[in-house]
């Protein structure tokens, strides 16, 4: 016994101190990096050289402890990692040939002091980068570390300051960011607080009365500008190189003219018109669970895509009274209804579909069973067949996250609530409750993070939605129809006004 666990801790050792030396490299590298773009153009002694590399490095193991705790699957995402550390660098790098090039240009010039520009160097740019690639707590910190870097490199604590004030303006300002044209107005935002931290540094320093405190104010908001621009520019080459998806990226695959979509709209109405509404239920449930909306709603309009192959055999497709799958064995039936999972994965990577929204394709039925083709083989089967719940069974896998779990529940109330007659709100509340029970019983919500609360507003929140769909309308004079009633062949009559 001890002999065989010999070789498992060796591997796991093994595979700890890869991973840590993997990690330690990183840290190492990007420190050089930072180190160099600080010193750069600088005569410095050899102690401050290792000097500045340790307290850089000293502020990425802060950053990067800080990540462990507010998100500990950083450890294996060494993706994150790269974007990080690229984010950093870039923008300092990027922020000093910004200051080398317009020093050159003013001293050209000779009409003012050219270190006054360092006020129109963009570092706002990685907060905002950083808001929008990743979260608004990770821009913070992210605005914290470069404003300290950055009062590092020009020896002065008032500009650490300035950097500090138009970063966190820029981080906020995008959090909420779903047109391109926000991250303009963000950036007026930067260069309005930009040119008040920078009047109020010049009025701390006594030069609020001189003709400097004018280009100061013209460069400061200038930053604003130059910001928006580059983040504009360079935000769908992150996107693209770190397969990333943002708002703004997602906001354009909400565009029903998207192909995928026309597709869909002519290939199967049905399954259309029910994806529409599931989206509606699950950007409900989102906002009240505090999850993004956006995401949930794009993705539950795509969860279904992979029934273009074969729509008529798709119910909600169906026209005709009589259904394909009664000339098909249950098994066949229930591998043609397997399928548009593969099949949806397969053509929202075909479309370049963000790989996220392709993830929650392949969760949006989790291992539910085919509940109908199972009872029906059931019905069917003779000894030599044995029938079980697992040949009825989705591949998966469940639901990793909490949008891919109300997918899947919103895709599940909704088309249960096809086959209701009674429409009445206790109906549908009774309805929603036994379906989500079910989800939870089965396990399928077993990997995602909704907390008890959680799925009881979620539950109030389809309740709501759908009793408003499904809410009551007057019959119009001259429009009733009866059961024997022809109105092709009678004409509406309009009721006499009184």
């Amino acid at each position: 016994m001890k002999s065989s666990k010999l070789p498992d801790q060796k591997k796991h050792l093994f595979q700890f101190d890869r991973d840590v030396m993997s990690r330690v490299a990183l840290l190492v590298i990007f420190a050089a990096i930072l180190n160099i773009s600080l010193i750069w153009g600088q005569a410095v002694p050899i102690e401050s050289i290792a000097g500045a590399f340790f307290i850089t490095a000293l502020l990425l193991l802060i950053l990067y402890k800080d990540f462990i705790r507010y998100k500990p699957q950083i450890k294996e995402d060494y993706k994150l990692l790269v974007l990080i550390g690229s984010l950093l660098s870039g923008n300092l790098i990027i922020g000093r040939l910004f200051f080398f090039v317009s020093q050159g240009f003013t001293k050209l010039a000779g009409t003012f002091d050219p270190s006054l520009t360092v006020y129109a160097v963009p570092l706002a740019m990685g907060s905002m980068l950083a808001a929008l690639l990743i979260d608004i707590h990770t821009a913070i910190v992210f605005t914290v570390i470069t404003s300290l870097l950055a009062g590092l490199w020009l020896n002065d604590p008032l500009y650490s300051i300035f950097i500090f004030a138009s970063g966190l303006t820029g981080a906020f300002g995008v959090i909420r960011c779903k047109k391109r044209s926000a991250i303009l107005r963000a950036g007026f935002y930067v260069g309005l607080v930009s040119l008040s931290t920078a009047l109020v540094i010049s009025l701390f320093r006594e030069q609020f009365f001189t003709v400097d405190s004018i280009f100061v104010a013209a460069f400061a908001f200038s930053n604003g500008i130059i910001v928006a621009t580059l983040v504009s520019a360079l935000l769908p080459l992150f996107e693209y190189l770190f397969k990333l998806t943002t708002d703004i990226s997602l906001l354009e695959l909400l565009d029903l003219n998207q192909p995928l979509m026309r597709e869909l709209l002519v290939e199967a109405p049905g399954t259309y018109h029910h994806s529409i509404i599931v989206g509606s239920l699950a950007e409900g449930a989102a906002e009240a669970v505090g999850v993004n909306p956006l995401l949930a709603r794009v993705s539950a309009y795509y969860h279904d895509v992979g029934k273009i192959k074969m729509p008529d055999y798709f119910i909600e497709n169906q026209i005709a009274s009589v259904s394909k799958h009664d000339k098909l064995t249950p098994r066949m039936s229930g591998l043609i209804l397997l399928s548009h999972v593969k099949e949806g994965v397969e053509l929202a990577k075909k479309h370049k579909l963000p790989q996220v929204i392709i993830d929650i394709i392949q969760q949006h039925h989790g291992t539910s069973v085919q509940t109908f083709f199972y009872q029906k083989a059931r019905e069917q089967h003779d000894s030599l067949s044995p029938i079980t719940e697992e040949d009825f069974r989705y591949p998966g896998p469940k639901p990793q996250t909490r949008v891919a779990a109300l997918v899947l529940m919103a895709d599940a109330v909704e088309a249960a609530s096809r086959v209701l007659s009674d429409t009445s709100p206790a109906r549908v509340s009774l309805l929603v409750d036994k379906i989500i029970n079910h989800c939870f019983i089965d396990g399928q919500l077993d990997n995602c993070e909704l907390t008890l609360k959680d799925i009881r507003e979620i539950k109030a929140n389809f309740v709501f939605l759908l009793s408003s769909m499904y809410h009551k309308r007057i019959n119009y004079p001259g429009f009733e129809i009866g059961k024997d009633e022809d109105t092709h062949k009678r004409p509406a009559k309009a009721q006499a006004l009184k």
